[in-house]
């Protein structure tokens, strides 16, 4: 009976610490591993090329571009450190792997006789590695609650400024003929987020206004190329016309 609860305790030993390196697809390698002060002789590279050659897949500093096994849960990435721990005559590293839980999944150490540091740590760390086993990676995991917040909170965020940018159009002067005195325009909904002020008979239009960030204000393209601002006031449409000196004039045209 001892045995077998012996023997109970070893598999249920295996299955919580049993984690490998090789059972993970994604791991992390910093820009710069911290404990070399003066300069880490290209480890960081070196340590990325050699996973690549074990068929792991090395992310690239920027979150963003991660894939979504990865962005989505951060318990689907290991984090490399390479650890100098350099004696006197000798150049040492340690090779460790951790979890999400800052667990340690693997440490291993290298030693290397070479005495010159740009070729004695590589050649330490390529002994650490040894121990590092092929990428055989078990099924990811789902996202995580947080992940599938932020990914709804960001949906609902486009779905809120959608509606804003069709808001935007519907509430803006019921009129569809302006007038600034000089120049008389009729003002066309080209879709939800973009009208038009055009002359009549003319191919080229006045003006093309987009909805931008905040309500009922506009980026306007002028029929010369040039880019500024418009805005409903009071009813009217009003353009920031550039000037040639660099400065704007308020024109306003009046619905009719």
């Amino acid at each position: 009976m001892k045995k077998i609860s012996v023997l109970i305790l070893a598999v249920c030993s295996t299955v919580v610490f049993g984690q490998k390196v090789s059972d993970y697809k994604y791991i992390s390698v910093p820009e710069k591993f911290e404990t070399f002060k003066s300069g880490s002789f290209g480890l960081e590279a070196f340590l990325t090329k050699a996973l690549k050659g074990k068929n792991y897949v090395v992310l690239p500093a920027g979150v963003d571009q991660w894939p979504s096994e990865a962005k989505d849960n951060s318990c689907n990435i290991l984090n490399a450190d390479v650890i100098n721990d350099k004696s006197l005559f000798t150049n040492k590293v340690i090779l460790q792997f951790k979890d999400c839980n800052k667990k340690v999944i693997l440490e291993s150490k290298g030693r290397s006789d070479i005495k010159e540091f740009e070729t004695g740590y590589p050649d330490a760390l390529q002994q650490a590695l040894v121990k590092v086993g092929a990428s055989n990676p078990v099924e990811m995991l789902p996202p995580t609650q947080m992940s599938t917040q932020v990914q709804d909170k960001t949906n609902a965020t486009k779905q809120a400024s959608n509606s804003e940018t069709s808001t935007q159009v519907v509430s803006g002067p019921p009129a569809s003929n302006y007038s600034n005195g000089q120049v008389d325009l009729q003002k066309i909904q080209v879709d939800a987020g973009q009208f038009i002020l055009a002359k009549a008979g003319s191919s080229v239009p006045f003006a093309v206004f987009k909805t931008s960030s905040k309500k009922d204000v506009f980026i306007v393209k002028l029929s010369d190329g040039s880019t500024t601002l418009g805005y409903f006031e009071n009813g009217n449409i009003v353009i920031d016309m550039p000037k040639a000196d660099g400065r704007y004039a308020k024109e306003v045209f009046t619905g009719k």
